[in-house]
């Protein structure tokens, strides 16, 4: 599993704050669109004087940790939370739950998308989900997305687990950064997902605002150059699907849950992302202090050292995850392949032939579905070849080029 976010990151705009304020406000509110966690911690570093001197004046301030709320800080101590009564589940999810479909995630050093898409003159990689760069030349992000498609890749293990949390009865909802669809293809009643950044299910023409029939906007990308620049040309402008770019917002119904889901969240479950853009990445904070948080994900991420959670505690904000031993009370981290970790979840709860009940009819749902296909795109999974859909990027962006303003960061 990555410690990606996977395929929905996009965009810039005004910093957020790292959580929820003392008075329950949620800060999200306080930024539409996305930003990346370096720009967001170098904001926050910018320290006025009366903060300086709220800190000096907490220091004296006994920090008494909160109370265990789980037995122990493993997969079992989880499993036991889950089978307890835990009912309303949230599950955050970026880039690497997709990873084993054959979608990349984006920030893994040699195999991300990011660092496939460097070999190709891009500008800089975010440049392919820049509204700017699209607007001068959209051949970049047309050619990937013919790539990611829904419809392309079967669900993975980690998305046929949120089914099952769902079959269940214990799944909230779904956060995820991915653009995929995968979720829903899975069976996760689609009212249980929330698209943070946005997916392929409806789309608009930018230059009017008019709402295009996805069935058109799928026909016209998947037969490429000239499907599109027909679609383009019969709106009166280039036609996109509803993915959040690097400055654009982020979808309402985002807020809306965010507002209404996580004060009943009994246990969190945040699975293949780096938790390197906001306001995403904040959202771990947004559960009380007495709810259980899982990670699943290739390495630790959304932490913090002693001095910074310290500072951030005087000023009444997010601490991120804590494992260290002597300090933690609620965090797990179990770490590897997410496919791993949801069947090592689904073994300690006993499970395991649930799930794989599910991955198998779904597989094979997927592979009747491909019976007597014509072709299609390639997966996106072999990225770095010099004949897969990528290469194509090159052309698409030659001679073109926009600065780094142009761009947020995604993760």
């Amino acid at each position: 599993m990555s410690s990606e976010p996977e395929d929905e990151e996009i965009e810039q705009g005004s910093c957020v704050s790292f959580g929820s304020s003392s008075e329950g406000d949620n800060d999200l509110e306080k930024a539409d669109t996305i930003v990346d966690e370096e720009e967001h911690t170098a904001a926050a570093a910018a320290m006025p004087p009366w903060m300086e001197q709220m800190i000096k004046a907490k220091m004296g301030e006994e920090y008494i940790k909160p109370p265990q709320v789980i037995d122990s800080f493993d997969v079992e101590g989880i499993a036991k939370h889950i089978a307890g009564g835990a009912k309303n589940i949230i599950v955050m999810a970026g880039a690497g739950v997709s990873v084993s479909a054959g979608i990349p995630d984006f920030r893994t050093p040699g195999t991300g998308l990011y660092s496939q898409l460097k070999r190709y003159n891009l500008p800089q990689p975010e440049a392919i989900f820049s509204i700017d760069f699209f607007k001068e030349n959209p051949a970049p992000f047309y050619t990937l997305a013919k790539e990611l498609y829904p419809g392309l890749h079967c669900p993975t293990p980690g998305h046929y687990f949120l089914k099952l949390l769902q079959d269940k009865g214990l799944l909230l909802r779904v956060f995820t950064q991915n653009i995929d669809s995968l979720e829903s293809i899975a069976g996760v009643d689609p009212s249980l997902v929330v698209a943070a950044h946005g997916n392929f299910d409806s789309a608009h023409c930018i230059e009017t605002g008019k709402e295009v029939d996805v069935a058109e906007v799928r026909e016209a990308i998947l037969a490429g150059e000239a499907g599109w620049k027909a679609m383009s040309e019969k709106h009166g402008g280039l036609v996109k699907p509803d993915i959040v770019f690097f400055g654009e917002n982020l979808p309402a119904r985002f807020f809306e849950h965010v507002k209404t889901d996580f004060p009943k969240c009994d246990l969190l479950i945040v699975m293949g992302t780096s938790l390197k853009v906001q306001p995403f990445a904040s959202l771990v904070d947004n559960v009380a202090k007495e709810t259980p948080r899982l990670l699943i994900n290739r390495e630790e991420v959304g932490t913090h050292t002693a001095q910074e959670r310290t500072m951030l505690r005087m000023l009444e904000r997010s601490e991120g995850f804590v494992f260290g031993d002597g300090e933690r009370w609620r965090d797990v981290a179990l770490l590897g392949d997410c496919d791993d970790g949801v069947h090592a979840v689904a073994a300690a709860l006993g499970w395991s032939d649930d799930l794989e009940a599910l991955i198998v009819a779904g597989q094979n749902q997927f592979d009747a579905s491909k019976k007597g296909s014509k072709g299609g795109a390639a997966g996106v999974g072999g990225v770095g070849g010099e004949d897969g859909g990528i290469a194509e990027l090159a052309k698409a962006v030659d001679g073109v080029n926009i600065s780094s303003a142009d761009t947020g960061g995604a993760d």
